[in-house]
């Protein structure tokens, strides 16, 4: 008895310590695309414009000796708080680049619809007031859009309405678990601008996780399909892998690129409160209001978990690495299958095992479908003849 007893007694002590016997994933790499050689120790956090319509601003301490190459951070709907990106903002910031968070969005007052129209307007006072800012330099020759879900089709739309909007084209759109995409101009959602705009020189790369992946995958094919006069080797599809090999695992949810970080809470930033309004006049110019105002359950649920996500081996040698190689390649004048052809674009790392992280996917964009050929009108009947009188 006490033979099997002391057995057990083995037996739970392994199960108990197996979670510190697991392999662990690896650290964020200290060099080079999504590593910790930053140029800058500290980050200046501040806004422009007011309460209602404000941009958060981000970038390294002090005066650059060089215009900073821009990053405009694009959010998901209801993730209106830089914080659930800080991680990301941050990495950004101290390698040099100036951050904007335009929060195109009012939760509960805004509608998908204004989106667009909202984050242009947002940069286009950001940009100007940021001109002649000696700390912030913005360099509008290197400029580079991030969405997340809903924010990537905001993304896309300012790329394809840039021109026409008195905006910076961007050299690079990266869209993170794209979608919140209008099905019909009736749907709920962000209605797509027509894409067939977004310059030609761009280059666009779409990322989706193997979690909850359906509707992100459709949206990301729906966006390099359509936009027709980007070449196929400026875009790329790729995809995140999941692996539970060791603990913690890494899961690549719709949320996993959210990087939470304190200290970048909005709430914590000065904004200019908006000037007094006449109510009457507020009243009249109170948008109609729609259900997409409100979050949804997904996007309620989505909301939380980015809240409580932080960063990992995913945002680390995924989402923040492909970045900083596409903004690279994008700012260089280079095509997305000379980044495509750079081995470490997919490597993820190793577990403390030495056993391999799964590899990013990357595969081809899906092509522009070709229009239906015309039907040919068919050929008129023959007028029956006339019969003959008797």
């Amino acid at each position: 008895m006490s033979s099997l007893l002391v057995r057990l007694a083995c037996l739970t002590g392994l199960l108990a310590g197996s979670g510190a016997l697991a392999a662990t994933p690896p650290p964020q790499p200290k060099s080079g695309p999504g590593g910790a050689d930053y140029v800058a120790g500290e980050v200046t956090k501040r806004s422009v414009g007011r309460a209602s319509a404000a941009t958060f601003v981000f970038h390294a301490e002090g005066q650059p000796s060089a215009p900073r190459p821009v990053v405009v951070v694009l959010h998901a709907w209801g993730a209106t708080n830089p914080q659930v990106y800080g991680g990301w903002i941050e990495h950004l910031a101290r390698k040099g680049y100036l951050v904007l968070f335009p929060r195109f969005q009012e939760t509960g007052r805004t509608r998908a619809v204004d989106a667009t129209d909202n984050a242009a307007a947002l940069l286009k006072e950001a940009f100007a007031e940021l001109a002649s800012d000696a700390e912030a330099r913005p360099d509008l020759s290197r400029v580079a859009l991030i969405g997340h879900t809903a924010g990537s089709a905001v993304a896309i739309n300012l790329a394809a309405l840039a021109k026409t909007e008195g905006l910076p084209t961007p050299k690079l759109v990266f869209l993170v678990m794209p979608g919140g995409i209008a099905s019909d101009p009736k749907a709920r959602g962000v209605q797509l601008a027509d894409l067939s705009q977004v310059d030609a020189a761009t280059m666009l790369i779409t990322m989706i996780g193997d979690r909850e992946f359906r509707a992100a995958d459709a949206a990301a094919r729906r966006l390099l399909r359509e936009t027709t006069e980007v070449p196929q080797n400026r875009k790329i599809f790729m995809r995140v892998l999941s692996d539970d090999h060791g603990f913690p695992t890494l899961s690549a949810t719709l949320a996993s690129p959210g990087s939470v970080k304190e200290a970048f809470d909005g709430a914590k930033i000065r904004v200019a409160p908006d000037p007094p309004v006449d109510p009457k006049a507020q009243r009249q110019a109170k948008p109609k209001w729609s259900p997409d105002m409100v979050l949804s359950g997904e996007q309620s649920v989505l909301v939380s978990q980015l809240a409580g996500n932080a960063s990992d081996t995913l945002d680390h040698m995924g989402y923040w690495k492909t970045f900083d190689m596409a903004a690279a390649a994008a700012f260089a004048g280079r095509d997305a299958q000379a980044l495509r052809n750079d081995p470490n674009l997919t490597d993820m790392g190793r577990w403390s095992d030495g056993w391999p992280v799964k590899r990013l996917g990357v595969a081809d964009a899906p092509r522009a479908e070709a229009p239906a050929p015309a039907k040919a009108e068919p050929a008129p009947d023959k007028a029956p003849a006339p019969k003959k009188r008797p």
